[in-house]
C-alpha cells in the first residue's frame, strides 16, 4: 500500500512547477503537513505552498535553461557581450535580479574586508554564481554551488565548464544535508529567512554546520514588493541571536535593499565585535 507521504510527494513532483526539486525536502514537507492532521489533499496543497514562498517565489519566470545555455555558448567567445548576457540573465531570479543595480559595488565591498578568497562555498544559490565575473576570486579558485533546483544545477554545470571556473554544482536540501567540508568562503545570501519558513531553528542549524572561516550572510531589507516593514532592525536582532557568543569579527554592510553581514570567525573562544562597515 502506498503511504500517504509518498503519495503526497509523489503528486507535488508530478507537478510542472516544483519537479525539478529536490525529492527529499518535498518529503519532509509533505510528512510535516499530515503531521498536523491535514488530509492527502489539503496536503498536496499545503506543500506546494510551503516550496512556493520559501523558494519557487523568487524564479521570475519560466526558467529556459537550454536557451540560455546555447545563448552564453554564442556569446561567450566574445568577452565584450559576456557581462551583458549574465547581467540579463540574474534578472530571472529575484535575489539577483534586486542586486544588479549594485553588483559591482557589492562584491567589491565585501571582498575588501576578506582575504584571497581559494574555495566558496555557495547556500541555496539560485543563479549568483552567474555574478562570478563580478567577484574577485583567486585565479582557480573552488566554487561549490548548492541549490534545490536539480535542473538549476545542472545548468549551472554546464555554466562552470563553459566559463572553464574549477565549480561544481550540487542538488541538496542543505536542511538535511549541509555540505561540511572546509572553505575560505561560505556565502547565505538572503538564504535564511527562507529556511526558517520551512524550520524555524534552520538559520542556527545552518550556521552551526558550515566550516568555513569566513561568511558573507545577508537578509532582505525589503519585501519583494518594495516595503521595508522594519525589516532591517528584525533580522539584525535575530543575526545578533543567532551568532550571539561567537568568537567573531563582524562587520555590517547596507545596500539598498540587503543587509550584510562579513564574518571573521576566530578560534573557538568567547567574545566578538560587530562594526559598521
Amino acid at each position: 500500500m502506498t503511504s500517504p507521504v509518498y503519495a503526497v510527494t509523489a503528486a507535488v513532483l508530478n507537478s510542472r512547477k516544483y519537479q525539478a526539486i529536490a525529492p527529499e525536502l518535498v518529503e519532509a514537507i509533505a510528512a510535516a503537513e499530515l503531521g498536523k492532521g491535514r488530509s492527502p489533499k489539503e496536503a498536496v496543497k499545503a506543500t506546494k505552498n510551503q516550496l512556493h514562498q520559501s523558494a519557487a517565489v523568487y524564479q521570475s519566470g519560466r526558467m529556459e535553461y537550454p536557451r540560455w545555455l546555447a545563448d552564453l555558448q554564442d556569446a561567450w567567445p566574445d568577452g565584450a557581450a559576456r557581462q551583458p548576457l549574465l547581467r540579463r540573465l540574474l534578472t530571472a531570479h529575484t535575489s539577483t535580479s534586486e542586486r544588479l543595480p549594485f553588483l559591482d559595488d557589492f562584491y567589491n565591498r565585501i571582498f575588501a574586508l576578506l582575504p584571497p578568497i581559494r574555495s566558496v562555498l555557495d547556500i541555496a544559490c539560485g543563479l549568483n554564481p552567474l555574478a562570478l565575473p563580478w567577484i574577485p576570486l583567486v585565479a582557480d579558485a573552488s566554487y561549490l554551488a548548492v541549490d534545490i533546483f536539480s535542473d538549476q544545477i545542472a545548468f549551472l554545470n554546464d555554466f562552470f565548464r563553459l566559463a572553464g571556473v574549477s565549480g561544481r554544482g550540487e542538488t541538496r536540501n542543505v536542511l538535511t544535508d549541509c555540505p561540511t567540508e572546509p572553505v575560505d568562503l561560505a556565502l547565505i545570501l538572503k538564504t535564511i529567512p527562507c529556511l526558517e519558513q520551512i524550520e524555524k531553528e534552520a538559520g542556527a542549524k545552518l550556521l552551526g554546520q558550515i566550516q568555513a572561516h569566513h561568511l558573507v550572510v545577508s537578509f532582505p531589507s525589503r519585501t519583494l514588493g518594495g516595503r521595508r516593514k522594519g525589516m532591517e532592525s528584525t533580522y539584525a536582532a535575530h543575526f545578533a541571536e543567532l551568532t550571539e557568543g561567537w568568537d567573531a569579527t563582524i562587520t555590517r554592510l547596507d545596500f539598498a535593499n540587503e543587509m550584510v553581514f562579513v564574518v571573521e570567525r576566530g578560534d573557538g573562544s568567547e567574545g566578538g565585535s560587530v562594526s559598521a562597515g
